[in-house]
């Protein structure tokens, strides 16, 4: 744009140079009465003195007209090019709120706004298919949850009718029936538990209550609480942890971190295998692990784990898991605290590791 502003000056000189040159030493003056002469049918000597009259006594005028003439003829010239240049942007603009992929091209002069308008239609595209994304995994949600809901609930149903058609049913089958209405009403319980998290669980705005706890103490209560569902999965789990671990932070949600944790391991491990749960205390961090023996997991499915609505498991089936929210509200509680989780899988075996500061 310099250069060719230069050139444009350049040009303009040149042209007042020729102008003057034509004005006063060229042949402008014999060639405005010939022109007289045409136009008007005079004789010479009359045409010549209607140019001294006309032109010739007021040729400095003449001449300051001309160079206006010029000049506006070269800024006009000058503007329908630099306005180009704004055309080009309103273009990209435009390009900007397109949905296709296309890039923005402009002049080279142009090309610091071309590379910063093309980073902004990258992240445009790519918050457009993350939303597109996050809006298609609710849909499934909803989808797969209504579904859950309504298998138990027609068992449910139908349990209840067979005990209430039935007269003369004997009291062991009153039983069974009872009971399993009960498991099947706890899932539901459970899948609606799981409608309030997706509809009001917001960690944006939660307040951390801190308070001291000893970490042995918060696990032993938890793993009381998982031990028939631990007996019912054929498992054991292994508690390594100091008696004076203590750690500074929000009981209640730490608690829930540590639940789903345990509760994925759970779910996930192999029969008759083993969970180990470690704490150490170093370099000013708390690291605690959960081990669990699994299916080795992919690298997406790593990549993926503390996404939203993401399961682990493939078949969708009804019995265990929920919604995938609970590694998600794990991760977030965890860097509302200060702190980082991970997870590793080798060898059959999957290991969440989560560090805290002290």
């Amino acid at each position: 744009m310099l250069y060719r502003m230069v050139w444009m000056v350049v040009f303009a000189l040149f042209a007042i140079i020729m102008l003057y040159s034509f004005f006063l030493h060229g042949r402008f003056a014999d060639w405005i009465v010939k022109v007289y002469q045409k136009l008007f049918r005079l004789e010479y000597a009359t045409a010549r003195s209607l140019y001294q009259w006309t032109i010739r006594n007021h040729i400095e005028i003449v001449f300051y007209v001309a160079i206006v003439i010029l000049f506006i003829l070269i800024f006009r010239l000058y503007l329908n090019w630099f306005m180009k240049y704004f055309t080009q942007i309103n273009e990209g603009m435009d390009n900007l709120v397109r949905e296709d992929a296309s890039e923005v091209s402009l002049s080279p002069e142009l090309y610091a706004i071309e590379r910063k308008m093309n980073a902004v239609k990258h992240t445009i595209v790519m918050q457009n298919n993350e939303r597109q994304a996050e809006e298609q995994k609710k849909n499934d949600l909803i989808m797969y949850l209504a579904h859950d809901l309504k298998t138990p609930l027609a068992s449910v149903i139908g349990y209840l009718n067979l005990l209430r058609d039935e007269e003369e049913i004997s009291e062991e089958l009153r039983k069974k029936y009872l009971a399993v209405s009960l498991d099947k009403a706890e899932r539901l319980e459970d899948l609606i538990d799981e409608f309030f998290e997706i509809a009001k669980y917001n960690l944006s705005y939660i307040t951390l209550q801190y308070s001291r706890i000893n970490l042995k103490r918060l696990f032993e209560m938890l793993l009381y609480e998982f031990a028939p569902m631990l007996q019912e999965n054929d498992l054991t789990c292994r508690l390594q942890i100091e008696e004076d671990v203590m750690l500074r932070c929000d009981a209640d949600k730490m608690q829930r971190v540590f639940d789903n944790l345990l509760r994925n391991a759970v779910y996930y491990s192999h029969g008759g295998t083993e969970i180990g749960i470690t704490a150490t205390c170093q370099d000013g961090e708390t690291e605690i692990r959960f081990a669990n023996h699994g299916d080795v997991l992919s690298e997406e499915k790593i990549e993926r784990m503390f996404e939203r609505f993401t399961r682990l498991d493939t078949s969708r089936s009804t019995d265990k898991g929920g919604a995938g929210l609970g590694l998600a509200i794990a991760r977030q509680i965890i860097e509302l605290h200060g702190g980082v989780i991970t997870v590793q899988s080798e060898d059959n075996i999957i290991t969440f590791v989560i560090k805290l500061p002290v």
